[in-house]
């Protein structure tokens, strides 16, 4: 994998039981270690090139997710963590959850799992990273880079 410039990550909890977020938390431990990929953590959209969402998407914070999202610079890619955030999960049902995170905005990485493994999640990312890479290189020659959804 050849990386042009360190990635930064911006990750937001919808509306998870915190499940996925320990083990977003765990990658970035010395175990796990997910900035040996490189890979820069950060708060500000605007910094971000990949968007990690866990938990499901509700009517309190859709308009959050829209706001964030569209605050992210070209190109951008993002993963869904665990299976809330791919499609609602155990809570799908609920009068309160709208869905997964592809409701409000596209997906590009689904990492499903209740709650997803740190080894899945850094998995996910890395494939994040080879497809920020592809739609750099799309966006330099001058093309509209295009969504691919991966599971």
């Amino acid at each position: 994998m050849n990386i042009s410039k360190s990635p930064w990550l911006l990750h937001y909890d919808g509306s998870s039981c915190n499940g996925c977020d320990i083990e977003v938390l765990a990658c970035t431990t010395p175990v796990y270690d997910v900035e040996r990929f490189g890979i820069v953590n950060t708060g500000n959209p605007k910094h971000a090139d990949i968007f990690l969402i866990t938990g499901g998407i509700n009517s309190q914070n859709r308009e959050v997710v829209k706001q964030l999202y569209s605050q992210m610079p070209d190109p951008k890619v993002v993963v869904a963590v665990g299976i809330c955030a791919c499609d609602g999960g155990i809570f799908k049902e609920c009068y309160n959850i709208l869905g997964g995170v592809d409701t409000v905005i596209p997906v590009d990485i689904y990492v499903p799992g209740c709650a997803a493994k740190p080894e899945s999640i850094i998995d996910g990312v890395v494939k994040a990273v080879a497809l920020l890479d592809k739609k750099r290189a799309a966006m330099k020659a001058g093309k509209a880079p295009v969504a691919q959804k991966e599971d």
